[in-house]
Parts: structure tokens; C-alpha cells; sequence
């Protein structure tokens, strides 16, 4: 995960060992090579999938949205990276007030932390993530539920007409609410 600045509210750190790994209750693992586990054309682990023993976890996907982000010069970005959210992820923007006001904005705020990378953009933030056009805003999301659900939300049935099985999605919740 790449940042260019601090975010509000982040503990700091410490300093990183000379092996390049992160200490302490809050460290990030570093991104992973996303080999590990097999994905579809869309990019997300397959669901119900755990990575083997041996192999590490695949924490960042990749994604384009529907229509892209439209930056102050007029350029437009549609390939990006969402990496997989924490529990503290989910629990900081409760402490937001513009969450507090108006519920509805958990998602913005909450996109903006775990979408590391949009096109060419410097840095992606909860004001990037608010200026989406809503079908891309949908888009992220849907892609946020795909990606930290683990499989949770499919089933598997069979057509009553032709007795095929296949799999469905459940829903789930909204974002953010785990």
C-alpha cells in the first residue's frame, strides 16, 4: 500500500526493521504477488477461495470502472487498485463526522481508504471517491463487497427446469457494515 501522506488519525509506525517488515497491533502486511491465488477475467479471487498453505494471501485486485473519474484537468481515469479493508478500515469512518450526520456517506469515506491506486492520480481520498459519477460509485461498491466477502454471499442451487447447478449471489449488506 502506497501513500503519499499521512492520513488523519493514523498511529504512526515506529521504524520499519532492516528486513523490510512491519511491526506493531496496526502494521499492513505488504502487497503480496497477486499469483497467489487464482482470479477470474474481473480480477477477484475465485469465490470460497483460501489461499494453500505456503502461498501468500492476495490482498490488492485490480478493477476498471464503468465509466471513470474525471479529474480537474479533464483527464480520465478508469484502471485502479483496491486492496483488502481492516477492521480498523471500517471503524474509523464511524468516527467522521460527516458519517455521523448522514450515514450514507460511510461508503465514500470508506472507498476512499482502501482504493490504493486510480490511474495517474498522485493519491486517491473520500473527496476523489465523492466527485464519481454514481454508476461508478455503485461499481466500487459492489467490488468492495466482491473482494472482502470471501465467498460468504454465494450460494450454490440448481435450476428447477434444466437441474444445472450454478452459483447466486446473496446481497449482503451495505457497505461497511460487516
Amino acid at each position: 500500500m502506497r501513500r503519499t501522506t499521512a492520513r488523519p488519525g493514523s498511529l504512526p509506525a515506529g521504524p520499519a526493521p532492516a528486513d523490510g517488515t512491519a511491526q506493531g497491533p496496526f502494521a499492513e502486511s505488504p502487497a503480496q504477488p497477486e499469483q497467489a491465488v487464482p482470479a477470474d477475467s474481473a480480477g477477484t479471487a475465485p469465490a470460497g477461495s483460501a489461499a494453500p498453505m505456503g502461498q501468500a494471501l492476495r490482498t490488492e485486485f485490480p478493477f476498471e470502472l464503468p465509466r471513470g473519474y474525471v479529474d480537474d484537468s479533464g483527464t480520465v481515469h478508469r484502471h485502479g487498485v483496491m486492496r483488502l479493508a481492516t477492521a480498523r478500515d471500517e471503524l474509523i469512518p464511524l468516527r467522521d463526522v460527516r458519517v455521523q450526520e448522514n450515514p450514507a456517506y460511510l461508503s465514500v469515506v470508506l472507498l476512499g481508504r482502501v482504493i490504493t491506486r486510480l490511474g495517474t492520480l498522485p493519491m486517491v481520498h473520500d473527496g476523489v471517491v465523492e466527485n464519481m459519477f454514481a454508476s461508478d460509485l455503485a461499481f466500487l461498491q459492489d467490488f468492495y463487497r466482491q473482494v472482502n466477502a470471501e465467498g460468504h454471499t454465494r450460494a450454490g442451487v440448481t435450476c428447477p427446469h434444466c437441474e444445472q447447478p450454478f452459483e447466486v449471489e446473496l446481497g449482503g449488506s451495505r457497505l461497511g457494515e460487516s
